[in-house]
């Protein structure tokens, strides 16, 4: 059978010594990034899939450097498991090498395309179906960070520079209101001083970090559920994917980022605030996962301050909704005129909810922590 694909994918597939006869190729997943497919191969009857990515090399500027990460980490998260008596073909992403034994190829016209290992018998989905889903995520996560516990993060390359350095994010909205290149500062005087209100949530874990008060850790910094890989028998969480941000960073970010999405009651560019709240149900839910997960790994201070890892994540992202809302929406894609000011006014209501919740958000931490 005769399969349609374009040169690069022809280029990448006859890069690879994949066994058999090509029979299909076709997108796959609902990632917004890089450009993935899954390739299905015949060889004596039986089937094989591989799944093929063309990396963006917008977002990810140095491909070379991402796949060192991406590399370094599975290779280590193999051991790990192996030492654990666990399944190395489906409890982590596997790099398939070039024939040249490269973890990378480049095509004719300078794209970078990378292969994997297919994880069989397993699916990730883009929402929460029931509160087992979000707990079998956290646990995910945390075992993630356990496994990486003694990795040396200062080793990772920074796939994107200052991605969580919300200090830093918080001087390049102060610039944005400053220059105020499309004349809305006025229009959104409210939010703004809502932003400058919260300077010091911008600064506390740089701070903390300077101080030496949290370790740097291996991170994964996108801790969404469809970045989980569930078993379609037992519906366990067993591996993490999506590993182009994994970058040093703090647990209390992945943490967070992982409630500021899941755990809200609205979408996230809900127009009716009163629909936002942050669900202590859910949030419950989550801690109680993550902390089993961790296996002990977390200092206690880190544990501490993972309700502050959830008001940081919320904050830093309606921050740069704002940001990108004051400098014309040239970064996040929008649908509809005011987009990125209903995207962070959601964000900033979660954080006034939790503001709100903060004892509650701390002895849910606490109860788990023991």
């Amino acid at each position: 059978m005769a399969v349609e694909i374009n040169q690069g994918q022809r280029e990448a597939i006859e890069s690879y010594q994949f066994a058999g006869e090509l029979i299909d190729v076709r997108t796959y997943g609902s990632g917004h990034i890089n450009d993935t497919y899954l390739v299905t191969l015949k060889e004596d009857d039986n089937e094989k899939k591989v799944i093929l990515q063309r990396m963006n090399k917008n977002i990810f500027t140095k491909p070379v450097e991402l796949m060192e990460n991406v590399l370094g980490v599975t290779s280590y998260l193999r051991e790990r498991i192996i030492e654990n008596g666990g399944d190395p073909e489906r409890e982590t992403l596997n790099v398939i090498p070039t024939k040249e034994g490269k973890a990378y190829f480049v095509d004719s016209e300078g794209e970078y395309w990378r292969a994997y290992k297919f994880i069989t018998g397993a699916t990730s989905y883009d929402a929460v179906e029931t509160p087992e889903d979000f707990y079998q995520s956290a646990v995910s996560f945390g075992n993630f960070q356990r496994l990486l516990a003694e990795y040396p993060a200062e080793t990772l390359h920074e796939t994107i520079e200052g991605f969580h350095d919300t200090k830093a994010r918080f001087a390049v909205f102060k610039k944005a209101v400053e220059n105020d290149v499309c004349g809305r500062a006025a229009s959104v005087k409210k939010e703004i001083d809502f932003v400058l209100a919260h300077e010091d949530v911008a600064n506390v874990f740089g701070d903390m970090l300077a101080k030496g008060e949290l370790p740097l850790r291996v991170t994964h910094n996108d801790t969404k559920l469809n970045n989980i890989m569930i078993d379609d028998e037992t519906r366990k969480g067993i591996c993490v994917i999506d590993l182009d941000t994994v970058m040093p960073g703090l647990a209390m970010n992945d943490f967070g980022d992982s409630i500021r999405f899941g755990a809200s009651t609205a979408a996230e560019d809900e127009q009716d605030l009163s629909k936002v709240n942050c669900d202590m149900g859910l949030f419950e839910i989550y801690t109680k996962g993550y902390i089993e997960g961790c296996g002990g790994r977390l200092t206690q201070k880190e544990i501490e301050m993972l309700p502050m890892g959830a008001k940081v994540m919320t904050f830093e992202c309606g921050m740069r909704f704002l940001t990108d809302y004051l400098e014309g929406d040239h970064y996040f894609k929008i649908h509809r005129e005011g987009h990125n000011l209903d995207r962070c006014r959601t964000q900033f209501k979660l954080v006034e909810d939790m503001e709100a919740k903060w004892d509650t958000m701390q002895s849910i931490v606490k109860k788990y922590s023991n």
